[in-house]
């Protein structure tokens, strides 16, 4: 990297740019993660949902649907399973999860387009650094979370629902809310490793894109 470039990475244009455009980037992970389906349909088969939970196939799809339909901005206001009881405690905690995925869907609404306009922009301005700091910003954020999580997933599973709650609700009896038995900690570690493919994919096309902008404006200088 050229002592010009490198001088321009650590612009507070790029920096605040970059930044904004890694936050659009986790949103819109955790937001098409949550909507993606078909991950907890393959679950369901590789990781033996049906005899560790005792229900149906039929009866776990239904119920699952019902409960991401619930956490989308488009769904009901008030969480019903088909087949499933559900406590006070539960319900309230299901309340909880429901406003930190719309807070999250509602910011990605600004979030999105801001991160496509900006990328646009430099695209257009031939800002190769930019890209370079965009890289970097969730490239290292993937490998502290991911280095976390592979070490001790239960640990930041636990720590996880400790930050984001203020009480212990999201500690289910499956006697009370039998639907916890068809959500895994298995899936949710699946879903937390898909959030980070997402955003490191976007990583790696950033990078791409800082490679290929240098490149042109190398060759235009010639």
């Amino acid at each position: 990297m050229s002592p010009q470039i490198r001088r321009s990475v650590f612009s507070w244009k790029n920096l605040v740019a970059a930044f904004l455009c890694t936050l659009g980037i986790f949103s819109m992970a955790i937001v098409f993660t949550l909507h993606f389906r078909p991950l907890y349909y393959f679950d369901i088969d590789h990781l033996d949902i049906p005899a560790t939970s005792g229900y149906s196939e039929e009866v776990i799809r239904r119920n699952y649907d019902e409960l991401i339909d619930y956490n989308s901005i488009s769904g009901p206001s008030r969480l019903t399973f088909s087949d499933f009881i559900m406590s006070e405690k539960g319900e309230i905690h299901f309340e909880e999860v429901k406003r930190i995925f719309l807070n999250i869907e509602y910011a990605s609404f600004v979030l999105v387009p801001l991160t496509l306009l900006l990328t646009a922009w430099q695209i257009r301005k031939k800002n190769a650094p930019f890209f370079a700091v965009l890289s970097a910003f969730p490239t290292f954020l993937v490998l502290i979370v991911g280095s976390l999580v592979a070490l001790n997933w239960d640990f930041c599973f636990v720590l996880f629902h400790k930050i984001l709650f203020r009480n212990d609700y999201w500690i289910f009896d499956p006697a009370c809310d039998p639907v916890i038995t068809i959500l895994p900690d298995a899936y949710f570690l699946h879903a937390a490793a898909l959030i980070l493919l997402c955003v490191l994919a976007a990583s790696l096309f950033s990078l791409l894109l800082f490679r290929l902008l240098r490149r042109k404006i190398s060759n235009s200088a010639k």
